[in-house]
């Protein structure tokens, strides 16, 4: 059984879970402990007690233990990317990469440790200097979710750890297998007992006592709306430091103008791959009258030559979705498509496979309307739907009529389109002629309205949750 990890050590549990991978249910990942509130509160403990010294600490060692788990990351991203995919089901390739990037994630911040900076400027009153530093928050409560249960805990943990805070990890219920190997590793890097901490199991005893507890500086989120919700109120209540990736309801807008090939291209890979379950898929295909037609057939055509299949077998382009639960929400979605008036023109089935797993094959709906269901809440599914607009005015109309602002795309070879939905697009990051999913990990990650609250992740720009500013004046 894996165990936690609290205070350097590797502790039993209150009790187990079970993971099951989702491309075949007969096949059990493993067993993980699940803590409870008291281990929870043991592991925020020992990060309290260990903050000072790893904060005022050697910097050569925090980079040196960063580089050396992105280098086994790295090293070993083929068996860890076979780990990923058997528990959450994306494929084989994409759970390699995964790992890749993770490993490059920590290597970026290990040397981000050596190069903090500050600032040092003459006061207005003579005589006196002012300096302006940067300096850690504390102990960081962290809660990941399972469509990346190893690139979105690298990209909290590495910066929590590069600029000198102590780490309270709760990965996902659903997926712990690859936090766990994660952790394991980090285990193993050289950091001082108490600085990071892996305690796994339910949102309501961990992640609960994370939102409540004192000593828990700053907390930072990515799940659910309504979950981010719960954290914020709780978080505000006690003055901590917030930060919260949640849904999306991205769109693509595909002009008159675009390249088809590019613009199905986007569509696909964007909406579909990774079974749609991404924050950053484009669920919403905004697609101008005239070019409608032909991006349609182009979809439909692209879709029906993917394999959707066991996610570590070759050849397989789409695995399962990540459990049974999600699979019932998707084929609700799909339910409520049609009874509002879209027309599903390919996908929507579960084929049949050897072996029993959560299979779906990718959905898309046409002649939808903005007010529809499936054009405004979150199905998190290999499910998109069609809207068509007039001109460049209605396509971003209807872009910008969400409550949600993570990523926004568009199709176009006009500069003069594409620089105007640069500037108008309500949203954190806008892509041109790629994919609405898949971003760098060395710049901001981060939206607007209902996705995300606080300051950006990734890049330099996570200094601005993992630190606090303080200036200092001295008399000369």
């Amino acid at each position: 059984m894996n165990r936690n990890f609290i205070a350097g050590e590797w502790l039993e549990g209150a009790a187990v879970r079970r993971n099951i991978n989702p491309s075949d249910t007969r096949d059990l990942v493993g067993e993980y402990a699940h803590a409870d509130v008291a281990q929870t509160e043991a592991a925020i403990a020992a990060a309290h007690a260990a903050f000072p010294a790893w904060a005022r600490g050697s910097v050569q060692a925090r980079a040196d233990a960063l580089d050396r788990i992105g280098s086994e990351l790295l090293a070993r991203k083929a068996e860890l990317g076979d780990l990923l995919a058997r528990e959450e089901g994306k494929t084989l390739p994409e759970a390699i990469g995964e790992v890749a990037r993770a490993g490059q994630i920590f290597r970026f911040f290990a040397g981000e440790v050596v190069r903090g900076g500050g600032e040092h400027l003459p006061s207005v009153r003579p005589g006196v200097e002012v300096d302006i530093t940067r300096e850690p928050v504390g102990v960081v409560g962290i809660i990941t979710p399972w469509n990346f249960p190893i690139a979105i805990p690298a990209w909290k943990i590495a910066p929590a750890l590069a600029y000198g805070n102590c780490v309270v990890f709760k990965p996902a219920d659903l997926v712990p297998g690859s936090a766990w190997a994660l952790s394991e590793i980090i285990s193993r890097a050289g950091l001082p007992p108490g600085v990071f901490n892996l305690v796994m199991g339910p949102g309501s005893r961990v992640g609960q006592t994370l939102i409540d507890h004192r000593h828990v500086n700053a907390l930072t989120f990515t799940g659910s709306v309504d979950t981010g919700r719960r954290v914020l109120a709780g978080t505000s209540a006690r003055f901590a430091k917030v930060q919260l990736e949640m849904g999306g309801k991205n769109p693509l807008v595909v002009l008159d103008d675009a390249d088809l090939k590019t613009a199905v291209e986007c569509a696909v890979q964007g909406a579909f791959f990774s079974t749609g379950q991404r924050c950053t898929a484009s669920s919403r295909l905004i697609v101008q009258k005239g070019i409608l037609p032909a991006f349609v057939d182009g979809v439909t055509e692209r879709l029906r030559a993917l394999k959707v299949g066991d996610a570590r077998a070759a050849g397989t382009d789409i695995g399962p979705v990540v459990d049974a639960d999600q699979l019932a929400q998707d084929l609700q979605y799909i339910d409520v498509g049609g009874s509002e008036g879209a027309r599903l023109v390919v996908g929507g089935a579960q084929p049949k496979r050897d072996a029993p797993g959560f299979y779906l094959e990718p959905a898309l709906f046409v002649d939808a309307s903005p007010e529809m269901r499936i054009a405004r809440e979150e199905i998190f599914g290999p499910v998109a739907c069609v809207i068509a607009v007039d001109d460049v005015d209605g396509a971003i109309r209807v872009a910008n009529d969400t409550e949600f602002g993570l990523s926004a795309g568009i199709c176009t070879t006009s500069l003069r389109h594409a620089t105007r939905f640069k500037r108008e697009a309500e949203v954190g990051m806008v892509m041109v002629n790629v994919p609405t999913a898949g971003v760098d990990y060395h710049v901001p990650f981060g939206g607007r309205k209902g996705s995300s609250y606080g300051s950006r992740e990734q890049g330099r720009y996570a200094a601005e949750f993992f630190t606090t500013v303080k200036t200092a004046y001295t008399a000369a």
